[in-house]
């Protein structure tokens, strides 16, 4: 195991860049913080290049990092850590993954489509709670948070593990998911939206989620096939969009 004990050394200045969306863009790569995550990494054979870890984390995980590559183990001193976490108190171990390649989709199964979505909570939270109920996958349209920004990541929980996440236009998305024979609801609430609850079920589908200011685009509800609303009986004007997708993809799936 080789150790790196101060913040000056080159390499942790170059993964310090990684904080910024432009330098993981640029090498491809991204930084993972928390045993929970990385673990999921590992299970769903993401390309981990590096571990780095403290002597806290030594303490809780070595019997787990004891079955790692030792070249790809580093340990570092608290100062190290504390340089690459962005959490107030590192857990003591972090992750450099490198980004893989988009796969080739047939949109099959049951689509989250985000547009726009620029808070990373809500971002990492639809995406998790896609997972949790089955959902096929998840579409980023522009605009929409970085999914390797460290709050997606820590709201997504591995998610990112189990189901594909592509970034694509949504008006060809939607046009490739229509070809595909797939219904496609927007979410507005207006005089021709249809109510979640008279909704029928099918098993290809896609859901629209849209800015939590603005809601979803105008051009991109001309091309759905229906819109969809929340029936509410309290006074609040609104749901949270992470929160509203829960309910739609829960009574959707």
């Amino acid at each position: 195991m080789k150790e790196i004990l101060s913040v000056k050394n080159q390499w942790i200045k170059e993964l310090k860049k990684y904080q910024k969306r432009k330098y993981r863009q640029l090498d491809q790569k991204y930084l993972l913080e928390g045993f929970h995550l990385i673990e999921e990494a590992v299970k769903g054979q993401a390309p981990v290049e590096a571990i780095l870890v403290t002597q806290r984390g030594m303490s809780e995980w070595g019997s787990w990092l004891a079955e790692f590559p030792e070249e790809k183990l580093y340990f570092v001193s608290d100062e190290v850590m504390k340089q690459l976490s962005e959490l107030p108190t590192p857990q003591g171990i972090l992750a450099v993954v490198a980004m893989t390649n988009q796969a080739e989709i047939t949109f099959a199964g049951k689509w989250l489509l985000l547009d726009n979505v620029q808070d990373p909570g809500n971002v990492g939270t639809m995406i998790r709670t896609a997972d949790i109920f089955g959902f096929t996958g998840v579409v980023l349209g522009e605009g929409t948070a970085d999914i390797y920004n460290p709050k997606v990541l820590r709201s997504m929980q591995g998610s990112q593990f189990h189901l594909p996440i592509i970034q694509k236009d949504l008006q060809t998305a939607i046009k490739e998911l229509k070809a595909f024979g797939s219904l496609v609801y927007g979410t507005e609430l207006n005089e021709e939206a249809v109510a979640l609850n008279a909704i029928n079920k099918t098993t290809n589908l896609a859901l629209i989620m849209g800015n939590e200011g603005q809601g979803v685009q105008k051009e991109l509800l001309t091309l759905t096939d229906k819109n969809i609303y929340i029936p509410i009986k309290g006074q609040a004007e609104s749901l949270n969009v992470a929160i509203a997708a829960g309910i739609l993809m829960y009574e959707l799936a």
